[in-house]
């Protein structure tokens, strides 16, 4: 097998894996998952090249028959040393980002994402402004694609290409372009991904909290016009209230546009996804109709604690301040754009200098807003 593990910054190199995996059967109610590299994978791999082996690692399943199971999850990388940003590099070293408590608290999340989805019996204060069962698993699928594409179009991976890119206001930005020949999902054309990292002073919740809330969207969202946003649907997918799927309508004077917004959080990461959708498919796809080809251009953010919950520092808001241990906050920003949507067409440097100024004006009005400055 071959896995490319990534963090949602492109600051991070991805961990390629080329491994052997084998699942077993224990005993009537454990199983065994073991993942190890091996030195010969393919004819056409030449070994010296991979930066990373997996030594063995997996997780044990162990069935608890009350509909729960328990999982036992161990990690074992032997990766190449190699530079990491200084931004990352506690997160990094310490294990956080690529060990066993990252996989589980993903795995957690999944599970319970799982369950939502195929629930039946949703209460009416999970799933405001979708009527139907059909509808509501239409709206959950289309924004877990959603995320699934932004967090693709982020990564480090070897498969893109990230220019940094200096900028008059000093943020570090990168950015990558791709063109979009014929997959129906999102818009076809030349797309730019402009994405910047920074570190903030402010606990991962507050941010969190601060970023998913539809009532604050028009302090960081140049696209609002600082007009009111109204919430049009609410999907509840987890037990934290964090885990939810919304539409937002966007009023100003000239017309009324709408978002659909992902939001997740679990022990480790959180993460609001969202994208600007067509009114007209949008209700479509709330009354059921299916979302696979509907075109869909995320943009997000991702946030991660700085590794450093020991030390002290201040937190303010709008509302308050207050002394909190919790540590700060890795946060990434990145915006997509269609810059035309003939697939033939160049990049132009104004498509670039557009979609940095979108990356730098939401992080001035995030910082404004929470009355911070990143380190």
């Amino acid at each position: 097998m071959f896995a490319e593990l990534q963090m949602l910054t492109p600051l991070v190199p991805t961990r390629e894996v080329y491994f052997v995996r084998y699942c077993k059967q224990l005993s009537a109610e454990q199983w065994a998952i073991v993942d190890v590299s091996i030195d010969k994978v393919e004819e056409n791999i030449d070994a010296s090249l991979v930066k990373c082996r997996k030594r063995p690692s997996g997780c044990i399943i162990q069935d608890k028959t009350n509909g729960h199971c328990k999982v036992i999850w161990v990690e074992h990388l032997e990766c190449q040393k190699n530079t990491v940003h200084s931004l990352y590099r506690t997160i990094v070293r310490s294990g956080l980002a690529f060990g066993a408590r990252h996989w589980m608290a993903t795995l957690q999340h999944q599970c319970e994402r799982l369950v939502f989805f195929m629930a039946t019996n949703v209460p009416t204060k999970d799933s405001t402004g979708v009527a139907t069962l059909a509808g509501r698993k239409s709206i959950l699928k289309l924004a877990q694609r959603m995320t699934w594409s932004f967090c693709h179009s982020i990564g480090a991976s070897s498969y893109h290409t990230w220019n940094k890119v200096s900028t008059k206001t000093g943020e570090d930005i990168r950015v990558s372009s791709r063109k979009n020949l014929n997959d129906p999902g999102e818009p076809h054309g030349v797309i730019v991904c402009a994405v910047s990292s920074v570190w903030l002073p402010v606990s991962p919740t507050l941010l969190f909290d601060f970023l998913r809330d539809e009532s604050r969207r028009s302090e960081w969202d140049i696209m609002s016009n600082g007009g009111p946003v109204q919430s049009i649907a609410n999907l509840a997918k987890g037990k934290d209230r964090g885990n939810a799927v919304t539409i937002q309508a966007m009023k100003s004077k000239e017309n009324s546009m709408w978002v659909l917004q992902d939001s997740c959080t679990n022990a480790f990461e959180s993460m609001v996804v969202f994208a600007h959708v067509d009114v007209t498919g949008i209700q479509s796809v709330i009354t059921g109709c299916d979302s696979s080809n509907m075109a869909i251009l995320p943009s997000g953010f991702s946030i991660l604690p700085d590794g450093l919950e020991s030390r002290p520092l201040v937190i303010s808001s709008r509302h308050e301040k207050s002394n909190d241990t919790e540590g700060g906050s890795l946060l990434t920003v990145a915006f997509q754009i269609l810059t035309n949507s003939s697939p033939t067409a160049k990049l132009t440097m104004e498509s670039v200098e557009s979609v940095n100024t979108i990356v730098s004006c939401t992080l001035r009005n995030i910082k404004t807003s929470l009355q911070c400055e990143d380190g």
